[in-house]
């Protein structure tokens, strides 16, 4: 069985002291492939180092929008070089965040419509975060729609069936993380059954949002996406072993810079 972790945070402090384990245990559980997501420069350019090291690993340079406040003046043109390593096979975590308001919603937005247009521009696929903001992240990604084709994924997908729909619509990939495994998630299980077969992804988001059974484990690693590839694949009505190949197969596809698929 092949899993393909389309969000990990690897490069997370959280991870110093047993990154090489945590990966290990993943790849035992069948995670073949991981994208590693920055969040700031820094982080991105951590993720490239792991990128280096371990050839089932790709990095994701970006700006969270939840750090763009605290970026510094440079960063930004920074991000933008590291997308000249083959390394590198998607932008960000990107997108908008109303829950937190870590950054002015304005700045939020200059840096989500950044990340598309380098996105149009390279043809990397771009990460989106969306909190709080369903109606914001629409509307820019509308805008966006109007001047070329979208390449990305809405990541950790919460949002609503009709948000889901027009995110495909407009050429987007969903991706579930550990949240849709949780009891009180009917709602978001019901959207994950609407969900075309060749457009749906999973996650771990870790060092966060650990699965069922497993909800509150700190930190969240990669060997846990099982169980929400289990149950989006009860979900859906196919076998594990399908789903994991379906999801896999769809990682591939996005991420069109993994170069040669070594083990």
């Amino acid at each position: 069985m092949q899993l393909f972790d389309t969000h990990a945070h690897l490069e997370d402090e959280q991870f110093d002291a047993s990154r090489d384990d945590v990966i290990r245990r993943a790849r035992d559980a069948g995670v073949e492939f991981f994208l590693a997501v920055g969040t700031t420069f820094d982080s991105s350019q951590r993720c490239l180092e792991l990128a280096r090291r371990y050839p089932f690993i790709r990095a994701s340079a970006g700006i969270h929008p939840n750090h763009c406040a605290a970026a510094a003046a440079d960063e930004w043109e920074r991000v933008v070089a590291l997308t000249s390593f083959p390394e590198v096979a998607a932008l960000g975590e990107t997108g908008l965040d109303r829950h937190w308001n870590d950054s002015p919603f304005p700045l939020q937005q200059d840096y989500f419509d950044r990340h598309i247009r380098l996105s149009q521009k390279t043809g990397l696929p771009f990460i989106v975060h969306m909190r709080d903001c369903e109606p914001d992240v629409l509307t820019m990604l509308r805008e966006a729609a109007n001047r070329g084709p979208l390449h990305g994924v809405m990541h950790s997908f919460t949002g609503t069936a009709a948000g889901a729909a027009e995110c495909l619509e407009l050429g987007l990939y969903i991706s579930f993380a550990g949240m849709v495994t949780y009891k009180k998630s009917e709602e978001l299980r019901a959207i994950a059954r609407t969900i075309p077969a060749d457009r749906i992804l999973i996650e771990t988001d870790c060092p966060y949002l650990s699965p069922h059974p497993h909800r509150g484990q700190r930190p969240n690693e990669p060997s846990l996406i099982i169980h929400t590839a289990a149950c989006l694949a009860e979900t859906r009505g196919i076998s594990l072993e399908d789903f994991a190949s379906q999801t896999f197969e769809n990682g591939r596809r996005l991420f069109v810079r993994f170069g040669p698929w070594e083990k």
